[in-house]
């Protein structure tokens, strides 16, 4: 009966060793690889929404204030139409006031 060798392996344990550092080598390799891709598309995700949110804010302050309804300015061409009548407002004041609100 032969003995257990003692000293350096042999050349089965080599490879058995050499496999399973590989294998060890390759799945982690794999593991920071995928880690790295998800930090990448996470970064990416939120800079496009960064840049979502900066087009719309530019957006909403690019669009010019509109002018009032026209129901709104008829009410208020009233408004100032009874006040004069009262006498609250004088003739300058009222056309004043009239050509401010259809300007607006």
């Amino acid at each position: 009966m032969r003995g257990r060798r003692m000293g350096r392996p042999g050349l089965i344990g080599t490879m058995a060793r050499t496999a399973v550092v590989a294998g060890t080598a390759t799945a982690v390799s794999g593991s920071v690889s995928r880690r790295g891709q998800q930090r990448a598309e996470e970064q990416e995700q939120a800079a496009a929404y960064q840049q979502q949110q900066a087009q719309q804010a530019a957006a909403q302050q690019a669009v010019p204030q509109q002018a009032a309804p026209p129901v709104d300015r008829i009410a208020k061409l009233k408004e100032l139409g009874e006040l004069k009548s009262q006498g609250v407002l004088t003739e300058e004041e009222f056309a004043a006031e009239k050509a401010r609100i259809l300007a607006s």
